[in-house]
Formats: C-alpha cells, structure tokens, sequence
C-alpha cells in the first residue's frame, strides 16, 4: 500500500498537473503584473501609487491596494494615499463596494477622494484599468484642480458585450492656478458641482468566457464603442451650475496579419450650459512650452498631440481622429525586433462664451489641427524614439515649434 501511494506520487501525470499548476501561478501572476497590481494573499498592491511625478506636485508617491477574492468575494476595499514632495499635500481616497448581484456582476461602491484632477480631462466610468510603467503625459501637467468628491456608483453588465456604470456626485472644485469662471457678473474662483453620470461599453466583436464566475475578455474584437452621458444639477446639494455633457469614443483596428494592422481612434465630446473650464475638453496635448527642440523632449503619449502645447487649446465641442499603422517588426534576431508605427492625427473643436473664462488664455481649435509623425519602437529595452510635425491651421512660424521629438517605451508582461 505504502508503495502503490509513493508510485502516484511521482507519477508523470501528477507531475505534469503540477507543473500546469505552477504555470497557471505563474500566468496569473503576470497577468495581475500587467494590470499594474503586485498580489499578495489579501491585497493586490496598486502599483500606480508608488512613483509619479508632474509639473505641480513634482515627486508624488504614495501607497494604494484593493482587496481581492480571498479576502472576500463579496466585498472589497479600494484606497490609497500619496504625498507630493512640491505641494507638500497628502491626497487620498477611501472606498468600496459590495456585490449585490452575482450573475450580472452588479457591484454598489462608495468612494471619498480628495486629489488633484488635470482640468480639461474627460475620463470614461467605464474604461477598462489602464497601467504602464510610465504614464507619459502625467510628466509634463501643470493645470491641475483640486476636488473632494463624495461619490456612489453601480456597476452592472447588461450582458457579456455591454457593461454600464452610473455614478452620482457631489465635488467641491478648487483651482490651483489663477481662474474665475464668470456668469452674469457672478465671479467663482471655486465652486461646488453635483453630477449624474451614466456609461456604456459596448464591445460587439469581442468573445468572453465565464472563469472562476466571472466574466473575462479572451478575444479583442474591433470596434469597441464608449458612451457617456452627464448631468450637472444647480441648487442640488449645493451645486452651483447646470450643464450637461455627452462623450463618445470607438476603437477598430483593420488587421492584416498577425503583426501588421493599422488602428483608428474617433473620440469626440459636447458640453452645453454653463461649464466651468475644469469640466470642458483639451484635445490630449503633449508638448511642454520650452524654446527648442531638445528641451522639450519628453515621454511620447499613447494617443496624445506630441506638437501641441500643454494649455493651448480647450473646447466645449470637439473631435479628433487619430490612425496609427503598425508596420511588420524588423527582425535583426530573434530577440531583437524594433517596429516602425506611421502615424496621423486630427482635431477639430470651438467655444461658446469664451469670455466667461478669465484669467487664463487660450485658444480653440476651429480652423482644424493636424499633425504626423512616426515612432520606431523597441529599440533597446523597449525604449524607442518618437517624431512628429505640426502643420495645417494652426502651424507655427518657427519650424522648430512644429517639431516635437520624444522617445518612446513599451513593454510586454
């Protein structure tokens, strides 16, 4: 007996379960990795909270985690705090949620933050959690508003293809540059905003599967579209503004072979009512005001303008179009494979009473702003190089103010 249980033990087939086992570990671990998470038993470490760094706080770094299914699969706790070394402010948020339906993935959550927000972005509910190890833009931002915001969201998948996210708010909004949004003689330098908010990720093409229950993407089908709406109420709970806002955005990728596609980006945005800056639109810029070309090398964005200058423009209605053609990898070895990207972009925006705005200056984007450039990745640990130039309606006299040149990173997990 004791013999016939030492054969099992080191049977191949327990062995190979073993090793599949390991590599499932292994796989899973990674996976999280790429999330920007480290796991451990009760806590997966938020990685994004460890070291940034921006034109207003300088140093910010801090500590953030979100509690996972061992911990509970029912609740969970999602915090962080951070410092910036040039503010001297700490920033945090405290929040959570409960899962009030299994089979459809509805989850009630409960937030409390006070942090600083780049005025001028619009972020979707339901945009999936993006990390890298850079975030390129966040180097250079120097406009940034302060919030506290006290916020209740459901999350809830109408089906495998549709996610939706609706989310009330109340934030208190406090500029740290010079700024006063002007109404009929009424001057705010800060303001209260109460806000309703509801989003959709439509994701046709895509294929899931139930693991583990829950619902997981394992195909990337193109196009992907996102849709969100949002309501600023005067006179409730404080707030000092009506407006309301409508955001659109969709993704395809015309696929030629396994290496080579091209992708497309259309992101579009419509703010009517009395909006405050903080709340319209920039057209994602990337470039920093210094004199010439080398002093303004940086990080090249994702899917940013690299030639627009950081506070240039911002609108109440806008669009941009962006393509990026990636080329088949240069295969110099088997390790080594740089690839060379193309890539176009195009905005177009305006801006109803523009004067209600004072004391910062800027401009719209009405006659169109169009540049292009290339990338030329993977150089040397997933280091590469970014160009772009500026030209159309709003090329510059100096070419050197057209010509923006950055490197790049991509990494795998």
């Amino acid at each position: 007996m004791t013999c016939a249980l030492h054969s099992q033990t080191n049977s191949p087939s327990t062995d190979s379960t073993k090793v599949k086992n390991d590599s499932l570990s292994k796989k899973e671990f990674l996976r999280q990795l790429g999330n920007g998470f480290f796991p451990t038993k009760f806590l997966n470490i938020d990685m994004r909270y460890l070291v940034k760094y921006n034109q207003y706080e300088g140093l910010r770094s801090g500590l953030g985690g979100e509690t996972n299914d061992e911990f509970s699969e029912k609740y969970r706790i999602n915090s962080y705090v951070v410092y910036g070394f040039r503010d001297h402010r700490f920033k945090y948020k405290i929040g959570g949620g409960f899962r009030v339906n299994k089979a459809t993935n509805t989850w009630l959550n409960f937030s409390y933050t006070d942090d600083l927000q780049e005025t001028g972005s619009s972020n979707f509910l339901t945009d999936k959690r993006f990390f890298s190890f850079f975030e390129p833009r966040l180097l250079n931002i120097d406009l940034f508003h302060k919030h506290i915001t006290k916020a209740i969201a459901v999350e809830h998948e109408l089906s495998k293809h549709l996610l939706t996210e609706t989310e009330l708010s109340v934030s208190k909004i406090d500029p740290t540059y010079n700024y006063s949004f002007d109404i009929n003689g009424n001057s705010f330098e800060n303001f209260d905003v109460s806000l309703a908010k509801v989003a959709f990720q439509w994701s046709p093409f895509s294929d899931f599967e139930i693991s583990e229950g829950k619902t997981k993407e394992v195909k990337n089908g193109y196009p992907k579209f996102s849709f969100q709406l949002t309501q600023s109420f005067k006179g409730v709970l404080n707030g000092d503004f009506n407006f309301s806002k409508a955001d659109f955005r969709t993704v395809h990728r015309f696929i030629f072979n396994d290496q080579v596609f091209t992708e497309a980006i259309l992101t579009s945005g419509i703010a009517s009512g009395k909006t405050p800056l903080t709340h319209l639109y920039h057209a994602y810029p990337n470039n920093i005001t210094k004199e010439t070309i080398l002093q303004r090398f940086s990080v090249a964005g994702i899917n940013s303008f690299e030639t627009m200058y950081f506070n240039e423009f911002f609108s109440d209605r806008f669009a941009t179009l962006q393509f990026k053609h990636f080329v088949k990898p240069f295969k110099i070895s088997e390790r080594y494979k740089p690839q060379l990207v193309l890539i176009s972009r195009f905005a177009l925006g305006d801006m109803q009473d523009i004067e209600r705005h004072q004391g910062i200056t800027f401009s719209t984007l009405r006659k169109g702003y169009s540049e292009a450039g290339f990338e030329l990745n993977k150089l040397l640990f997933g280091f590469g190089l970014s160009f772009a130039y500026r030209y159309g309606g709003y090329h510059l006299p100096s070419i050197a103010d057209n010509i923006a040149a950055k490197f790049t990173f991509n990494v795998s997990l």
